[in-house]
C-alpha cells in the first residue's frame, strides 16, 4: 500500500519541522492520537522512540511504537512502525517554497491478513484520514 500527498503551509520548513516532530504536539494534529509518551530522554532525533494510543473512527484504539528513522532538519523525517498492527512507514520532506513550506508526504507498508485483503479500501481511508490531518497540521502551525 503507497499513499502520496503534496500540500502547502503558509510557515517556514524550520518551524513545520519541529512543529511536526515533537510529540507533545502529534495529538493536536492527528486528532486519532489518545495518548502519546515519549520512551526515548531528550529531544526528538534520528532513534527517537515514542509509544502511541490511537483510536481511529469507528474502530478499536490500538497502540504502536514510532522510531524517527531519518531526522534531517528542515528537510526531511521519516518515521518506522517498530511495533503495531498497522506496518505503514511515513515520510515527510519539507521544501521551502516562497514564505512557505511545500509539503511532500509518503505512507507505505504491506498489510497482512485480512487487511490486505481490505487494502484498496483501506488505503482510501487512510489517504482522507491523513489529507485532514495535514489540513489541521497547516492550521495549527500557521496560526502561531
Amino acid at each position: 500500500m503507497r499513499i502520496d500527498e503534496i500540500f502547502t503551509v503558509a510557515a517556514p520548513p524550520e518551524a513545520v519541522f519541529d512543529y511536526m516532530t515533537d510529540p507533545a504536539n502529534l495529538a493536536a494534529w492527528q486528532t486519532s492520537k489518545t495518548h502519546v509518551e515519549p520512551l526515548t530522554e531528550g529531544p526528538p532525533r534520528l532513534g527517537y522512540q515514542v509509544r502511541e494510543r490511537t483510536k481511529p473512527p469507528g474502530a478499536k484504539e490500538f497502540e504502536q511504537v514510532v522510531e524517527f528513522v531519518e531526522f534531517d532538519r528542515p528537510g526531511r523525517f521519516a518515521v518506522h512502525i517498530v511495533e503495531g498492527p498497522y506496518p505503514v512507514d511515513g515520510a515527510w520532506t519539507l521544501v521551502r517554497e516562497g514564505d512557505g513550506t511545500r509539503v511532500n508526504f509518503t505512507a507505505q507498508g504491506e498489510l497482512r491478513g485480512f487487511q490486505k485483503a481490505l487494502s484498496p479500501v483501506l488505503s482510501r481511508v487512510m489517504a482522507r484520514q491523513f489529507a485532514g490531518y495535514h489540513r489541521l497540521l497547516a492550521s495549527n502551525v500557521e496560526s502561531r
